[in-house]
């Protein structure tokens, strides 16, 4: 299964494993993974953050206030909430005069939504901008606590190999993120995932060594 194809798995969310014998490393239980965000010192809460080098997350006030966009100089917006319902009413024409690149996910923040269809193609946009090195992305929803932030929680997971807990920390020190309980679960699914991927390419690169 590639880490375009996280699908639930068998393995008891709420228990910690170790994909690679041979790592200190060991994906945290859901549970665990929760608590991360709740203890410690984490940043104060804002519209908008850095997260990572020209990567903001923010909230419906930074996507509709157009003068702050071009004042943070942002290129591009990937808006994790649209849609009609509790969302936010953008879309490509709301920046058609600023010469802002847009990509729209209509999802919902429920633990029951699967947010990791978007895993993927969330990711690709956000690396295809910062290609570029003057461009700037904004990834919001409605507060940027839960739907953005796990889109760039699977970025930095799938783009930076990061694990789901070195990302959560990194930007958690940033910004004041809480992603849903399901969307937590999503997020280890995709840990696993990219720890047996790298365990399946260390062993093969063992196996053509010793040829």
């Amino acid at each position: 299964m590639s880490s375009c194809e996280v699908k639930s798995r068998s393995r008891n969310p709420y228990t910690a494993v170790r994909v690679d014998p041979d790592s200190d490393y060991i994906t945290p239980g859901t549970l665990d993974l929760e608590q991360l965000f709740w203890t410690g010192t984490g940043a104060q809460y804002a519209h908008v953050n850095q997260v990572w080098p020209r990567v903001y997350i923010g909230d419906e006030k930074t996507a509709l206030e157009r003068p702050g966009l071009r004042d943070l100089g942002v290129t591009h917006v990937l808006n994790a909430a649209e849609g009609k319902w509790n969302n936010v009413l953008t879309g490509a024409d709301y920046y058609t005069d600023m010469d802002i690149k847009y990509y729209g996910v209509e999802a919902d923040d429920k633990p029951t939504f699967n947010m990791s269809q978007y895993f993927c193609p969330a990711t690709q946009f956000i690396h295809e901008a910062l290609s570029h090195p003057q461009n700037k992305v904004l990834v919001h929803c409605v507060m940027g606590r839960s739907r953005s932030a796990t889109l760039v929680l699977a970025y930095l997971m799938r783009r930076h190999s990061l694990t789901v807990v070195d990302a959560a920390e990194h930007v958690r020190q940033r910004r004041c993120i809480l992603p849903n309980h399901g969307f937590l679960k999503q997020l280890r699914a995709l840990d696993i995932t990219l720890q047996e991927e790298r365990l399946t390419q260390k062993e093969r690169c063992n196996t053509n060594s010793t040829q």
